[in-house]
């Protein structure tokens, strides 16, 4: 196992459309542990692959917070969110956009429909911060990010400050 790079904004990777998973093998295997260390070692509740250079379609979610709530890590792979309704409104961040949180509106309840690591396909339905993580972490995979959500004024403030830090860190 190995804590790979997170890939932030505005890498050009995060906007790569991302290709089904073909193969439920050991390299999958692998890949979905890195995947779990890495989002672990952020710390975050959430990780697409494509934010670490996959262009796959495969993300976790471990929604559970604090050191007395046993992990309830969940693996989607080849997701599909098949139906969603109501809509709610939460302050979300990104391990891409490290430091921003900003408010965005997502679909109150979802059903999704994946594959777990073995291949095996499950429905799931959820509301709250699991179907909010959820959709986050869904979007990255057809490219779509925290950012596309927010009016083009936010949009530009996020945009303007990411670039700061990128043309910081490419100094150091």
């Amino acid at each position: 196992m190995a804590v790979r790079t997170i890939l932030h904004y505005p890498d050009k990777r995060l906007r790569e459309q991302t290709q089904p998973v073909t193969e439920f093998n050991e390299e999958l295997g692998r890949l979905l542990e890195d995947m779990a260390e890495t989002m672990y070692a952020a710390p975050g509740v959430g990780l697409a692959a494509p934010q670490i250079g996959v262009a796959k379609r495969i993300f976790l979610v471990d929604i559970a917070t604090g050191e007395n709530q046993p992990s309830d890590l969940r693996v989607f792979i080849n997701p599909e969110i098949v139906e969603s309704t109501g809509e709610v409104c939460n302050e979300e961040g990104c391990l891409s956009f490290p430091g921003v949180h900003e408010e965005v509106w997502r679909a109150e309840r979802i059903k999704v429909r994946a594959q777990d690591a073995k291949g095996a396909s499950f429905e799931l339905e959820a509301d709250g911060f699991l179907a909010v993580a959820i959709q986050h972490e869904n979007d990255h995979l057809n490219g779509k990010l925290m950012v596309d959500h927010l009016s083009m004024l936010r949009r530009r403030l996020v945009h303007r400050s990411m670039m700061k830090r990128a043309a910081s860190e490419a100094t150091v």
